[in-house]
């Protein structure tokens, strides 16, 4: 994100943690996932999930998981502001978590 986007879409509590993102990032993993990072962690917390197999390990899941939907929608909101109709194409053929079609 650094070198290509030139900076971070993190704002924390609406205030800016971060230089803000200058080029829209689309290539790499950014091509099938607009959340790979995102994604990777949500797979290891299911792996947890599986492993403890215990309610515990599910509540925290989904505590985690729904805080981090928060920053990704807050996320999502300041690069269409940043990037407008470029990341709203961007959004159509590329999935939050997963693109199920086949890259273009």
């Amino acid at each position: 994100m650094k070198r290509v986007g030139k900076g971070n879409p993190f704002d924390a509590m609406g205030h800016e943690v971060a230089p803000r993102t200058k080029h829209l990032m689309t290539d790499g993993p950014y091509r099938l996932s607009r959340n790979p990072m995102l994604s990777g962690t949500y797979l290891y917390y299911i792996g947890v999930v599986v492993a403890c197999w215990s309610w515990w390990a599910l509540l925290v899941f989904a505590a985690v998981a729904g805080l981090m939907m928060l920053q990704v929608r807050s996320e999502e909101k300041r690069l269409e502001a940043d990037f407008g109709e470029d990341y709203l194409e961007y959004k159509k053929r590329t999935g939050r978590f997963i693109t199920f079609h086949a890259a273009r």
